[in-house]
């Protein structure tokens, strides 16, 4: 083989070599981030798609009871956040007298196999009246109209559960939020609507509690009826109906409705069923 040839067999074989190892680089970091854990809240997000179907993005994987996992959004540092002791058992609390004196005369069942609770049990309430705090935006367009239609919807659910509008977000059990829900990392289409729970453990006398708080926000953009549609749907999940109805007749129906229905009676009696069910929460 003569020198010119051997020359370009060499070069040939650097070429191949290097490109191998760009091709190794680059592919790394891309499967590197690919795997990194989903660092979602817990949530339900409510969102309208092309197709009129909500895509529930809920985080699957089991809580933790210790601090480190509480990172409070919602003042945080208003709370006493506390390790939760581990032989904390599910119990049922005694129905409050809204739900137990609820009688459905249409027969109309429930949607209550479609509830899926999470690890630790319902999120169902235990300490009455819930306190609710309605966000006023400042001067944000239509703001008045935005509060009235949201507090009528407070009001709605109040005949079934006890509910207290408060003025501080402070003390709020269930903030209802003038806002866009947070940009969540892989989606990417805009939500209606979303309920987020957090846990932490707050004192009661001498005994520690576990206990819960449910942010709820509503996009802007809705408008007109879908304002309190929304509303009413987020709001069903914030009082322990961690899950959607098939049926779009009932309000937590997964998707929006051109006609969006008021609180059905199987709305009433799978929340009533909700509230019969063991719990961690509130013990």
């Amino acid at each position: 083989m003569t020198l010119k040839p051997r020359l370009l067999a060499v070069l040939g074989l650097a070429l191949c070599c290097f490109s191998l190892i760009i091709f190794t680089q680059v592919n790394t970091p891309a499967a590197t981030v690919s795997s990194l854990p989903n660092s979602f809240p817990p949530s339900y997000p409510f969102r309208l798609h092309r197709n009129n179907k909500i895509e529930s993005t809920v985080n699957t994987q089991p809580l933790s009871f210790s601090t480190q996992s509480q990172q409070s959004t919602v003042n945080s540092q208003q709370s006493t956040i506390i390790p939760v002791q581990p032989e904390v058992i599910s119990q049922v609390h005694p129905l409050p007298p809204t739900l137990a004196n609820w009688q459905d005369s249409t027969d109309s069942g429930d949607y209550f196999d479609q509830v899926k609770p999470p690890n630790f049990g319902h999120l169902l309430w235990s300490k009455f009246p819930i306190q609710v705090y309605v966000e006023r935006p400042v001067d944000a367009n239509k703001s008045e109209e935005w509060v009235a239609a949201v507090l009528d919807v407070v009001r709605e659910w109040g005949v079934y559960l006890p509910l207290a509008v408060v003025d501080s977000s402070e003390v709020a059990d269930i903030r209802i939020l003038r806002r866009a829900p947070p940009l969540r990392q892989g989606v990417l289409r805009s939500r209606s609507g979303e309920a987020t729970y957090e846990l932490y453990a707050r004192r009661d006398g001498d005994k520690t509690v576990l206990s819960h708080r449910f942010s709820v926000y509503l996009n802007p953009t809705q408008v007109g009826k879908y304002i309190p549609a929304t509303a009413r749907h987020e709001l069903g999940h914030a009082l322990g109906i961690w899950g959607h109805s098939l049926m779009e007749t009932d309000v937590l129906y997964f998707s929006h409705v051109r006609n969006p229905p008021p609180i059905s009676a199987r709305d009433v009696n799978t929340l009533k069923r909700v509230y019969e069910q063991p719990t961690r929460l509130g013990w």
